[in-house]
């Protein structure tokens, strides 16, 4: 089994629904793939930055829960990030954080796949380390890249594209949503020619998620860009879904070995649509439930099935 490292923030989401009292939940983009991946059979481990507080000890023992190990270091910080989560009438949140992010520690290298994005990316200073890990992963380990941008915490995206361009060139396999590329490149850009552009500067697939529209893949090596469409739920919120994709996704590469090593980002960059289209239906199906019920809940393999 292909054991896979996840860097970037871990938190706690204060959620507003439209109707009744403020929620706390466990969150963070980067720890909601992590037990996604652990959801669905992948060992996983987090590298965060958080403290070893109240709100801290209930991000451990939501890691303990689904088996994730976290990093040693990662209880560095002086206090726990939060986030506010504001939903709206279509179960869509918008966010508020109180937060810092670095990476003051070691980070393990006896691992096949680093996945990493969302705040981690961009905020200082953590974010210069980060994209040292990613270079250095490159020896041994596949990456992937979710940029995710926070615009209320790293400023505009004239500030940001050039550093989340740079990561999306470590990085193996890579997955944004439409609202990430209409804010770094703006509302009238074609998605498809971004997606190319990505895939021209390293990753060899390059997927863009729609919500319910479903996804656009693109497979650089052979030019390939398909739609792949979504499926029809009932939508209880959006919250997570965008994580419980990408760890739908990695869970189908990895299990077609096209992640999970040097050989395997190989076999990546041979790869057809034909070949990375299940696993782009796996993500579709893994956020298609995690959208159908409350908060950042990811399905375990049983239910996928």
């Amino acid at each position: 089994m292909v054991d896979t490292l996840v860097i970037g923030e871990a938190l706690i989401d204060i959620v507003r629904p439209v109707d009744g009292p403020p929620q706390e939940h466990v969150g963070g983009s980067p720890l909601n793939v992590a037990i996604g991946l652990a959801r669905l059979q992948h060992p996983a481990r987090l590298a965060a930055y958080f403290a070893d507080d109240a709100y801290g000890r209930q991000i451990c023992e939501h890691l303990a829960a689904d088996d994730v190990g976290l990093v040693e270091g990662s209880l560095s910080a002086d206090r726990t990030p939060t986030a506010i989560a504001t939903l709206d009438e279509n179960g869509s949140a918008t966010y508020e954080f109180d937060l810092t992010w670095d990476l003051p520690y070691p980070l393990p290298t006896d691992i096949g796949h680093l996945h990493t994005g969302s705040i981690a990316a961009a905020l200082q200073p953590g974010a210069e380390k980060l994209a040292e890990a990613m270079l250095a992963a490159r020896d041994h380990a596949t990456v992937s890249f979710d940029p995710n941008p926070r615009p209320t915490l790293i400023g505009k995206p004239h500030d940001v594209r050039s550093r989340l361009e740079q990561l999306v060139g470590y990085s193996d396999v890579v997955k944004a949503s439409d609202e990430d590329i209409a804010w770094l490149y703006g509302a009238d850009v074609d998605p498809g020619e971004v997606l190319a552009l990505w895939g021209q500067l390293g990753p060899s697939l390059v997927v863009m998620t729609r919500g319910g529209a479903g996804a656009l893949m693109h497979v650089t090596t052979t030019g390939e860009t398909q739609s792949v469409a979504g499926r029809i739920v009932s939508v209880a919120d959006t919250v997570g879904a965008g994580d419980s994709f990408q760890s739908g996704l990695l869970s189908g590469l990895l299990d077609a070995e096209l992640l999970g090593s040097a050989d395997a980002r190989t076999r990546l960059r041979r790869a057809t649509a034909a070949d990375l289209r299940p696993a782009v239906d796996r993500a579709i199906a893994t956020s298609a439930i995690t959208v159908s019920r409350a908060g950042a809940n990811p399905p375990t393999r049983d239910e996928l099935r």
